[in-house]
């Protein structure tokens, strides 16, 4: 079912949402200082780390052999730049270090086979695109895109300016229909800006579905939203900035496999 987790409170590893929550995807976030480290293992998993704040060195493991990345990230915050992110294949072993005096990312993962090696995803590599108009347009950033041969992760963040809306018009992605609409859960992890802001997400399922629901949720600065199903449309409050991590993971990896809500897709020709 879908589900609002809160903010959780600051400490240098936090497991948001652990494996077997959902289907596919899982979730970590990790703050620390200058020269910390923190090791994993991927084992029968892909992984994706987002750098939020800060600058890390990321060596990697893999079957492919080992790869460092030695200045990942640079941005003082999420609102203040693209993303850069890192794959990390299946079978591997990982050390992210902070470079510099605070850094902060978050680890996503999911279920793999895949054989391709670690990825550096930054600059020319993270697509940038301004979707929507008016009050629904935002800045959509891919970065773990389907250039990179993993198997089921896609990633990426979106920015919503002040009182704008977002995963508008709403859709899902929660029935295979070929070639339009696949089975991928989402993750959404929410950052906002100034922080006692907030924003409201709306999660639904269409009309008919056995397992349906109807809910509204508040967002706070650091709240994570499960989305496993449903349509799930998002909107900041006037005078503040709402930003947040996508990541997705499903039975296909396609990105824009999914469908709008047919009582409201009418705004893209208006």
């Amino acid at each position: 079912m879908q589900r609002l987790i809160p903010a959780q409170s600051n400490g240098k590893f936090q497991q948001v949402v652990a494996s077997g929550t959902m289907r596919f995807l899982d979730f970590a976030r990790i703050q620390f200082r200058k020269g910390e480290p923190h090791a994993g293992r991927t084992e029968a998993r892909e992984a994706v780390i987002d750098v939020f704040s800060g600058t890390a060195s990321v060596t990697v493991t893999s079957p492919s052999g080992t790869m460092t990345f030695s200045k990942a990230g640079s941005r003082d915050d999420v609102f203040s730049g693209p993303p850069v992110m890192v794959y990390v294949p299946p079978q591997s072993t990982y050390t992210v270090t902070a470079v510099s005096d605070h850094l902060d990312l978050g680890i996503f993962s999911a279920p793999s086979k895949a054989t391709a090696p670690p990825v550096l995803l930054e600059g020319a590599a993270v697509k940038a695109n301004v979707a929507g108009r008016g009050n629904w347009q935002r800045t959509v950033y891919s970065a773990l895109d389907t250039s990179t041969p993993a198997e089921r992760l896609l990633a990426g963040e979106t920015l919503n300016p002040p009182g704008n809306w977002s995963s508008y018009p709403p859709h899902k992605h929660d029935r295979k229909n070929p070639p339009n609409e696949a089975v991928l859960e989402e993750i959404y992890f929410f950052r906002i800006k100034p922080s006692q802001g907030f924003g409201f997400i709306y999660t639904y399922t269409a009309p008919g579905d056995p397992d349906g629901f109807s809910n509204v949720y508040v967002v706070h600065d650091g709240d994570t939203v499960l989305l496993p199903k449903g349509y799930h449309p998002v909107v900041a409050a006037p005078g503040y900035e709402l930003h947040y991590t996508w990541v997705l993971g499903g039975e296909e990896r396609r990105y824009g496999a999914w469908a709008d809500d047919p009582a409201h897709a009418w705004v893209k020709q208006a």
